[in-house]
């Protein structure tokens, strides 16, 4: 499944649907669809945070699309929901080497702690 990328700015919590870079010796921002990867130099952002940006006194904002809007699931992510859902729903299998009668006392991370029945 891949995975959605947040909006970089503070705070918002909906998927980024376009990337902002900035090229400074021309004093342009340019704002195209949402970039394959994410980029250390660029700014990925929601369709509200796309349509709303100014760009500072005496630079030029470059859209290179009219208009940002977030696409729909695509039969693979459904594919992977799906999966995870079959997954989680699954009944755990007790692990090679471990006696059924364990229980979990404590956890940390992905650390346990398990104490036998006998013990």
């Amino acid at each position: 499944m891949r995975s959605v990328r947040q909006c970089s700015r503070t705070a918002c919590t909906h998927a980024a649907v376009a990337t902002l870079t900035y090229v400074y010796a021309d004093s342009t921002a340019v704002l195209g669809p949402l970039a394959q990867h994410a980029e250390p130099h660029s700014y990925d952002l929601c369709a509200q945070h796309a349509e709303g940006l100014t760009a500072p006194r005496g630079w030029e904002v470059v859209r290179l699309t009219p208009a940002f809007e977030e696409p729909a699931p695509s039969p693979d992510d459904l594919s992977a929901l799906a999966e995870a859902v079959r997954e989680a729903g699954r009944v755990r299998q007790e692990p090679a080497g471990e006696p059924s009668s364990v229980t979990e006392t404590a956890r940390r991370g992905h650390l346990r702690v398990l104490r036998a029945e006998g013990d």
